[in-house]
């Protein structure tokens, strides 16, 4: 059952699926919460893997703190959550902004995190090509802000229009930082993402123990859109974790001459 922990001074919501498999941590898109998305992916998880998942600070159930939406004070907090509640190394399956912490998290913090699953992430903020406009929120998004938000409705403007100032600046992970990821990270994009493709290569190139999924006809909201086939995926990925042997491997070399 989804509860409030404090964490660390400030409370936060959390979620629990409840197995002795090993830790999954999802970690849900930039103003975004955890219910946008893990009823879609949680069922192919929870027979196998001891899920769990909170609304960063500032989203969803969690009320905001200074500074909080930039990626340095999330990559902490889901540091300080990995270490007092999950209290394990964990799989981190990021969507989007929560994919960008999840490569911050592996780079800062390689003994916490065993693989990574990146949905939409970028490392850098020049990666995404989209015109986002103006910030507004419409009548649905405020409804349902007040309903649940500790903050106080006219918040939801302001954090919309911090979030989109950041996402001109931020991430901003190098190309070294990328290559010291000692884990194994699954990269997932849709054909017709708001990260080019090209950048979401170079991701994939730049990591060691990269794979790269692109799942046809799919955008941004591609576990929306396909889950059945991002699910198959991402759970092949999970339960196989060895380095990838191939007949004709060209980024790859053979692990024994490693």
């Amino acid at each position: 059952m989804p509860q409030y922990i404090n964490l660390r001074g400030h409370d936060i919501y959390g979620y629990e699926w409840e197995n002795d498999g090993e830790a999954v941590v999802l970690l849900h898109g930039g103003l975004s919460k955890t219910s946008s998305w893990d009823y879609l992916v949680v069922p192919a998880l929870e027979d196998d893997f001891h899920v769990y998942a909170y609304d960063r600070t500032a989203h969803g159930f969690t009320a905001d703190q200074p500074g909080s939406l930039h990626f340095d004070f999330q990559t902490k907090e889901a540091i300080a959550y990995l270490e007092d509640v999950v209290k394990t190394p964990a799989h981190l399956v990021g969507y989007s902004d929560g994919a960008i912490i999840a490569l911050m998290v592996a780079i800062a913090r390689p003994d916490l995190v065993k693989s990574v699953v990146s949905i939409g992430g970028n490392s850098h903020y020049s990666g995404v090509d989209f015109d986002m406009g103006e910030p507004m929120v419409s009548e649905d998004d405020l409804a349902e802000y007040t309903l649940i938000s500790p903050d106080a409705p006219h918040t939801l403007l302001e954090k919309t229009t911090r979030m989109f100032e950041i996402w001109k600046k931020e991430p901003n992970i190098s190309d070294e930082q990328l290559a010291s990821i000692q884990c194994p990270v699954l990269i997932v994009s849709g054909d017709d993402d708001v990260v080019t493709l090209s950048h979401t290569a170079h991701v994939y190139q730049s990591i060691p123990l990269g794979q790269l999924a692109v799942l046809p006809g799919t955008s941004h909201a591609l576990v929306k859109e396909k889950p059945e086939l991002f699910n198959a995926i991402m759970v092949a990925f999970l339960e196989d974790l060895s380095y990838p042997i191939t007949y004709a491997p060209v980024k790859r070399v053979n692990p024994e001459i490693i």
